[in-house]
């Protein structure tokens, strides 16, 4: 351009900086044209600052924690609705509930406990949460999400997440177990991401890849465990798709996330990854199918109640998987 004014953007609109942006308006002549260009625009990952947590809230609940408790974790386990019994078979116990940690929300659905467990397993320190928490609860995805970024400044660096899940894939049956390989994060995707707003960079990267979300290594060892544990005709790898319910889908909602690649699909676990993924954990997930997703017929209808049903039945096969996967899991020589 010809002679130019330029007005820095931060002095009137709210501007959260990303790199290769420069930042303001420039006006001035181009080609005998009179114009204003806009070096910097604005993205939806920037539009949920007002309800961003900072560092040093999730500091200061894990410096909490960590003074009640003389576990040092290193692997932490998120169990699904009716799968909180793992948590069950920690040693050494000591057992936080909820409404006592500071900064955590409050669960409010059936089948989660609402607590942290610490204990050993498999020779593994561990931290459970019998309960996690969902958009659908009213939640923000920066509460949904708290706990795995506080786990990360407890210590740990593996993250294991469970489900219950509806199955989208014809070949599932109800209490069958899906290793998960990949996911689609549809809240994500259209703008409900827990990495929205300013970004720290104490946890990780602005811009974070989400191929490699589930660890290969990790997925490997599960499936040598599955065979080792001659279950192979319940177990199956595949893609969890996350919605944020609370409704179960419709008929044309199942065929279309069944279109779209998803095999089984539930109300949970993405938002959780994503943002254990940001902060550099490995991650391992499994969905118990509990229900088969309607895609036919009218007269069938999901309900939580089945759910609950199938993971009582179930619950113990997966499990007796994790304790499998940890058994034979290197332990870091800090935890002995």
């Amino acid at each position: 351009m010809g002679a130019c004014v330029c007005v820095p953007l931060c002095v009137c609109m709210c501007v959260f900086p990303v790199e290769g942006h420069q930042g303001q308006l420039v006006f001035g002549t181009l080609e005998g044209h009179q114009c204003v260009c806009m070096q910097g625009r604005f993205h939806t990952f920037h539009t949920k600052a007002l309800m961003y947590t900072s560092y040093e809230d999730y500091e200061a609940t894990a410096k909490w924690l960590l003074s009640q408790t003389e576990q040092r974790p290193k692997v932490a386990i998120i169990c699904g609705s009716g799968l909180g019994g793992l948590a069950e078979k920690l040693e050494n116990r000591d057992v936080i509930p909820y409404r006592d940690i500071p900064n955590f929300p409050q669960t409010t659905v059936e089948g989660h406990q609402g607590q942290l467990v610490f204990g050993t397993l498999e020779g593994h320190q561990c931290v459970c949460m019998q309960g996690r928490f969902h958009t659908y609860e009213g939640f923000d995805v920066y509460q949904v999400t708290y706990p795995v970024r506080v786990f990360y400044l407890l210590g740990v660096r593996t993250l294991v997440v469970t489900n219950a899940a509806g199955g989208l894939n014809s070949s599932f049956s109800v209490g069958d177990i899906m290793l998960i390989k990949d996911h689609i994060n549809l809240p994500g995707l259209v703008g409900n991401n827990p990495l929205c707003g300013p970004n720290n960079d104490r946890f990780g990267e602005r811009f974070l890849c989400t191929s490699d979300a589930y660890d290969c290594d990790l997925l490997a060892l599960a499936q040598q465990t599955v065979e080792k544990q001659g279950i192979r005709a319940s177990v199956h790898q595949g893609v969890y798709c996350m919605v944020s319910g609370p409704t179960y889908e419709s008929i044309a909602e199942g065929r279309a996330l069944r279109t779209l690649g998803a095999d089984a699909v539930g109300m949970s676990t993405a938002l959780e990854v994503v943002v254990a993924r940001h902060c550099g954990l490995r991650v391992l997930g499994f969905s118990l199918i509990t229900n088969k997703v309607v895609t036919d017929d009218r007269t069938l209808k999901a309900n939580h109640a089945e759910v609950l049903v199938a993971d009582n039945n179930r619950a113990q096969d997966l499990q007796g998987l994790v304790r499998g996967i940890l058994a034979q899991m290197s332990v870091d020589p800090e935890d002995l």
